[in-house]
């Protein structure tokens, strides 16, 4: 069995991480599922953490679907779609050049920016005011979430801040958001099974996970199913802007966690030293699971 199945803090890191996600998944919390990959890595690397998660994001997406079966909006999935599609492909393509921490750091701002508007509109406009359906956008958005999603699960962000200024009804939007996900990451297995990320330790940490997968996301839909459109956008738009918080944290400590490895490495110190330095920048560091440059897809043990 896997050394990494045998370790307390695995689970101590993993359970609330895949709970948090399922809760999400179900349609309750917004973006707050996102916080499965940073708080998984403290257990593990972050890209076997990402790899780790995805068939269990794909089981949590058959439940969501099946739990919002018939409730969505069919413009907003044939606008996002192909975007989406392409956006992962891009994903793939550039994998080994664009770093996690650049993602992160992208995306948190962007989602800042995306909230610090949602709340100008409101004041300036008023709680009921909703944006109108534009392709262009759509597919912009999509293709952004579906690149963001395949480097490291943070596609929801790009998704909500085209989805939630033209405040669907919740259960419409959460059945929406289940679709287009859960077609996403579907299309997503092939690349990481190509990319060597589906080894025999990731799957049996992955089937060890996942009893919680459709427990956490019924229990989401559960309590969508009963909260007020005037509750949930607000309270959704509330994780976002924590995640970002998260997101815009995690870069701006990879970056220099980076750059500090890096010009160490040129002084010549020896890799202990280095792991120390970083230590002191940020209280996690992973020296093992990333590469200079891009993703380092297939990590070391």
């Amino acid at each position: 069995m896997s050394g990494l199945v045998l370790d307390p803090w695995f689970y101590a890191a993993t359970i609330p991480a895949v709970i948090l996600t399922g809760l999400s998944k179900g349609g309750f919390g917004g973006a707050v599922g996102l916080i499965g990959v940073p708080m998984m890595a403290l257990a593990m690397p972050p890209v076997q953490a990402a790899a780790i998660l995805l068939p269990i994001l794909c089981l949590m997406d058959i439940v969501s679907v099946w739990t919002w079966w018939g409730v969505y909006d069919r413009r907003m999935l044939v606008d996002m779609m192909p975007g989406a599609v392409a956006g992962i492909g891009l994903g793939w393509l550039t994998a080994a050049f664009v770093t996690e921490e650049m993602v992160r750091l992208i995306v948190g701002t962007v989602a800042i920016v995306f909230v610090l508007r949602w709340i100008y509109v409101q004041i300036r406009h008023g709680a009921t005011h909703s944006a109108q359906p534009n392709r262009v956008a759509a597919a912009f958005w999509g293709t952004i979430a579906g690149f963001t999603s395949f480097v490291a699960h943070v596609g929801g962000p790009p998704f909500q801040i085209y989805a939630l200024p033209i405040r669907l009804d919740p259960k419409v939007l959460s059945g929406t958001s289940a679709i287009l996900f859960a077609a996403t990451n579907a299309l997503k297995l092939v690349p990481y099974f190509a990319l060597g990320q589906f080894d025999t330790a990731n799957r049996t940490a992955s089937a060890v996970l996942m009893p919680l997968a459709p427990l956490s996301t019924i229990a989401g839909a559960w309590l969508v199913r009963r909260m007020r459109p005037e509750l949930f956008y607000p309270f959704t738009y509330a994780t976002v802007a924590v995640v970002a918080v998260k997101l815009l944290w995690d870069g701006i400590a990879g970056l220099l966690r980076r750059r500090l490895s890096s010009r160490l490495s040129a002084t010549g110190m020896n890799r202990s030293a280095i792991v120390r330095a970083c230590h002191a920048v940020s209280c996690y560091c992973d020296t093992t699971g990333r590469s200079r440059g891009g993703i380092n897809w297939k990590h070391s043990r």
